[in-house]
């Protein structure tokens, strides 16, 4: 019995290196290299669907975004998936312009600028919103986590043209973009975008204190 007590346990490695339960491995930030490809997929693919629509090749498009088909499934293993991600970082990019135009321009030099990059972006609408619905069956629920941003940069840059003094203060920030979305929407007018880039002036003009 005496000899049974006095024996000693000996630890096994796994036993004395045991890690604390519940925790989990940190993630992994995407490496450099597979972040560049991402992008260059995303800007390829807007040019791409925009040029001959949301049908166009995959591999087409991986091939010029200079990948191979196997890249570009990693990052987007539907067309699905790859039409979301180019219609959200067209929404991204108008988000990031509100606060980037706010800190480096004039209260109505930003809202100009900002209101022409939403052209654009009505471009990518009209082009992936049919698409998805086929895919999808209701895309509202891909844009209306985009579209809350969307309108809540626009407030922004209303709301501060009117206190520089610049804008009008019964302007409703709403107005200015479904007269742009309008204007997009007229059946049989291939050159809306000219026509719509020409209304922003106006509507800024038309916006200004009435002396």
């Amino acid at each position: 019995m005496t000899q049974r007590m006095s024996k000693r346990i000996t630890k096994t490695p796994s036993m004395s290196r045991s890690k604390p339960a519940g925790r989990k491995p940190a993630a992994r930030k995407p490496r450099a290299d597979a972040q560049r490809n991402r992008e260059r997929i995303l800007e390829v693919a807007k040019l791409a669907f925009t040029r001959s629509g949301a049908d166009t090749s995959l591999d087409d498009i991986a091939s010029q975004a200079g990948v191979g088909p196997g890249t570009l499934y990693r990052h987007f293993p539907t067309r699905e998936e790859l039409l979301q991600a180019v219609y959200r970082t067209e929404m991204e990019k108008l988000v990031a312009a509100e606060r980037n135009f706010a800190q480096t321009m004039s209260p109505m030099k930003a809202l100009r600028a900002w209101l022409l990059l939403f052209v654009d972006a009505i471009e990518a609408k009209q082009l992936i919103a049919p698409a998805l619905n086929s895919l999808l069956g209701d895309p509202k629920k891909v844009f209306a986590d985009s579209h809350a941003k969307m309108q809540q940069a626009i407030h922004a840059l209303v709301k501060r043209a009117i206190k520089s003094g610049d804008l009008r203060k019964d302007v409703e920030p709403m107005d200015l973009l479904r007269a742009l979305i309008g204007v997009a929407y007229v059946p049989s007018h291939p050159d809306w975008q000219q026509s719509a880039k020409r209304l922003v002036d106006i509507l800024i003009a038309g916006s200004r204190p009435t002396t």
